[in-house]
């Protein structure tokens, strides 16, 4: 079974900032997944409303399901969100949040720049599908 480290911090912001080239305002918090003493994905939350919470996605490879649940029982428990909002422009993050419940809402012009599109997905808490712990041998 592959194993792994839930951790929180600057340098998941870092991490996740320097693969989406997007700078994260404070007040934010964070989760990420290190293996082997290496970072290999991480979430930073931030724009926390109440009901909302933004979220900003970059990984490595595949996102661990371990990850992927500690960040949905983080915003819809810890937070008390009943929704959380997905902003990107890789077509790959819009597919994992749609198969975790999400609809695509809204597609944004230039959001990450000259010619660079962005997609506005929604997840809702009751639509959410967390990922269901991986089996002996296979993933987190």
């Amino acid at each position: 079974m592959a194993t792994g480290n839930i951790i929180s911090g600057p340098e998941v912001v870092e991490f996740v900032s320097a693969r989406t080239g997007v700078a994260h305002p404070y007040p934010l918090s964070s989760l990420g997944f290190e293996r082997d003493g290496k970072l290999t994905a991480g979430f930073v939350f931030s724009f926390f409303t109440g009901p909302d919470v933004h979220v900003s996605v970059a990984a490595n490879g595949e996102l661990p399901r371990s990850l992927m649940r500690v960040a949905g029982q983080y915003v819809f428990n810890q937070l008390g969100c009943i929704r959380v909002t997905f902003k990107t422009e890789q077509p790959r993050v819009v597919a994992m949040a749609k198969r975790l419940g999400g609809q695509l809402e809204a597609r944004c012009r230039n959001l990450f720049g000259e010619g660079r599109d962005g997609y506005v997905i929604g997840i809702l808490k009751d639509e959410w599908k967390h990922p269901a712990p991986a089996q002996e041998g296979k993933g987190e």
